[in-house]
Formats: structure tokens, C-alpha cells, sequence
């Protein structure tokens, strides 16, 4: 249950960042504006301060008399904090930097002239981005989603501030794993911490498969 929990959380960040990784990453990576450097270190954020207080901040900024959690506490009728939305919300903005620097560097990578070559064609933006910058930014694009993937799985600090350890609903492996040793049962735990190692593994040998096979194709 925990393990299911926990690659379902994966895939609601992956999913949910995907989109936000492109638009955001494209956008720092091309513009030119003033104050960008705060933009990105707010967005890097998350790197340097322990998730404990970084998850103390979320779980003020979620609870019920917080203006986020009476606003979501009228819509859906319950507290965002310890439930598995509130997991995902905070696990969303914790993997911003993973999601979003990744996709930057792709960007980044695109020369200038294919793009300027694109506008003199008469392509959109969005027809640009889709036929000209995503096929060769992709490899930026893939490896945040696979960091963003891996990083939610083993995530400690943010679940247990945010979620706490509710079976079936905010517990998830990382959460399991600590209650296993609190408990003293070094068997349960090396099964959990074992399997969660070889799932992140195989998810990063995967993408590593995959980059080479369609690099291959492309050159």
C-alpha cells in the first residue's frame, strides 16, 4: 500500500510538473527581463533549505486558517494538510527546481539561429516549440522527469510535515521505511529500502535507454 502510494504521487508530480517544466523552463531559458535571477534562485529554493523547514513553511501556508486552506477547506470540504492532495501540492512546489532547471538547460541548448529561423518561416511560438525547440531540448525536458520522479519516491521531510503518516492516505514507502526501524523490524525496512532502490534504478537505466535509442534515431 505504501509502495502504490508513493508511485502514485510520483506520477501525479511528474505529470502535473511536465507542463510547467516546458512553459517555465523555455521562459527562463529565452527571456530577458529584470529581476530574472531572483526568479530563479526563488525557484532553487527548495535545493538548499532542509525539507523540514521547508515543509513547516508549506504546512502553515496549507492549514485551515491559512488563506490557501479555507479557501480549499470551503471547496471540497476538508483540510488540504494530511491528505494525499495536500501531498501532491506540496510535492509539486518542493520539485520545482528538479522539474524546472533541467528543462532550462535544455532550452538552453537550442541554438538561437534554428529559432530565429523558425519566426522567418512564419511558424508561431507554439508551432515552434512543438516542431523545432522540443525535439532537441527533449533530453532536458526527460532527465527532469525522471530526477522528479525519483526524488518524490525517496522524499522523508516534506511528506512526514505535510501528509504525517496516515495509512493508505499520506504513508508513503519513505514514511514506512522510518516506522519499520522505529519498530525495530531491520527486515521490513531492508525489503522496503531495497525495492524502492532497485524501482529508482531501473527508472533512471530506462531513461538512459530510451535517450540513447531516440538519439540514435535523430542523428
Amino acid at each position: 500500500m505504501a509502495l502504490t502510494l508513493s508511485l502514485e504521487l510520483a506520477a501525479w508530480t511528474v505529470a502535473i510538473l511536465l507542463p510547467v517544466s516546458v512553459f517555465a523552463g523555455r521562459w527562463l531559458a529565452y527571456g530577458r527581463f529584470r529581476g530574472k535571477g531572483a526568479v530563479e534562485a526563488l525557484v532553487m529554493l527548495p535545493l538548499v533549505l532542509p525539507p523540514t523547514v521547508f515543509g513547516f513553511y508549506l504546512l502553515l501556508a496549507f492549514g485551515r486558517t491559512s488563506p490557501v486552506g479555507a479557501v480549499w477547506q470551503q471547496a471540497f470540504g476538508h483540510q488540504l494538510v494530511f491528505t494525499f492532495e495536500g501531498l501532491v501540492v506540496a510535492s509539486v512546489i518542493f520539485n520545482l527546481p528538479f522539474a524546472i532547471q533541467p528543462a532550462q538547460r535544455g532550452f538552453e541548448a537550442v541554438a538561437a539561429e534554428l529559432r530565429e529561423a523558425a519566426a522567418t518561416c512564419g511558424m508561431s511560438p507554439l508551432r515552434s516549440l512543438w516542431q523545432v525547440e522540443l525535439p532537441l531540448a527533449w533530453p532536458g525536458i526527460l532527465t527532469a522527469m525522471v530526477l522528479t520522479f525519483a526524488h518524490t519516491l525517496g522524499e522523508f521531510g516534506i511528506v512526514l510535515m505535510v501528509g504525517g503518516s496516515i495509512p493508505g492516505e499520506t504513508r508513503t514507502i519513505a514514511i514506512a521505511i522510518y516506522d519499520r526501524v522505529q519498530a525495530f523490524d531491520m527486515a521490513g525496512a531492508g525489503v522496503m529500502s531495497a525495492t524502492l532502490v532497485a524501482i529508482s534504478l531501473v527508472t533512471i537505466l530506462t531513461t538512459f535507454l530510451l535517450s540513447r535509442r531516440i538519439g540514435r534515431r535523430l542523428s
